[in-house]
């Protein structure tokens, strides 16, 4: 699996430095979780997690939540419109990541959606059935399924100070997410969901944690790490 991140990684450090810098401007928006971060403007919280990653070049919507009506309001709120969203990522096929995808189909034009089972094509999407790891988009990159108690998989984004992780629930463990997506280059920062995590010192040396959706020990991830923790939900906005 991981010969296959090594033959990616030297591809893409074939790019000369202003191509790479180019196409590092990156910004991921939490649009779904079980808390608002932004208040006063009408965010919706809900148990789910949805981020979206802009990058120079793509629109890629990481996970969809569980309800879509929930989904295009927070969108709509944080003038987010889901016709710009070429590639939409499912880490794991549970309704809480999945499950606004339905309602999606409407506003989504020649889009590519990875995830782990075989879905038959729509009229305006194709279904990438992800088997292993791979480049999605210049400086995105699957890990590939890992396995775990439920199998998931996450993405990694390459940007100018390093790559950062994103997650749905870690179910495989944020350690073996951590391990698969250090093949791809050195971790500065992780988001998402980490669900059970208490190993506490693989975070030690990240610029930033930001746990998220069904993460049960947050508040000792804070305390342990004050300076690098960023706090979670609907409206957070991350450059990367």
């Amino acid at each position: 699996m991981f010969g296959l991140l090594a033959r990616l990684k030297i591809r893409s450090m074939l790019c000369s430095k202003n191509c790479r810098d180019e196409g590092k401007k990156m910004n991921v928006t939490i649009l779904y979780d079980n808390e608002v971060l932004t208040k006063g403007i009408g965010l919706k919280s809900d148990w789910g997690f949805a981020c979206l990653i802009e990058t120079s070049q793509d629109t890629i919507l990481f996970d969809t939540g569980a309800k879509g009506k929930i989904l295009l309001h927070n969108m709509a709120l944080l003038h987010k419109n889901p016709s710009e969203i070429k590639k939409i990522v499912i880490s794991h096929e549970h309704t809480d990541h999945a499950g606004g995808l339905p309602s999606l189909y409407p506003f989504l034009k020649n889009c590519e959606i990875y995830r782990l089972k075989h879905e038959p094509p729509s009229e305006t999407t194709r279904t990438h059935c992800v088997e292993k790891p791979q480049m999605l988009c210049k400086n995105v990159w699957t890990t590939g399924p890992l396995k775990g108690p439920i199998e998931e998989q996450a993405v990694v984004l390459e940007g100018k100070e390093g790559c950062s992780v994103v997650t749905g629930c870690s179910h495989p463990g944020v350690e073996t997410i951590l391990w698969a997506a250090q093949q791809i280059g050195t971790i500065v920062g992780i988001l998402g969901g980490f669900h059970g995590f208490q190993s506490y010192p693989v975070l030690d040396g990240l610029t930033y944690v930001c746990p998220c959706h069904c993460t049960r020990y947050k508040n000792q991830i804070k305390k342990r790490s004050p300076h690098t923790y960023l706090p979670c939900g609907v409206g957070q906005s991350i450059e990367i």
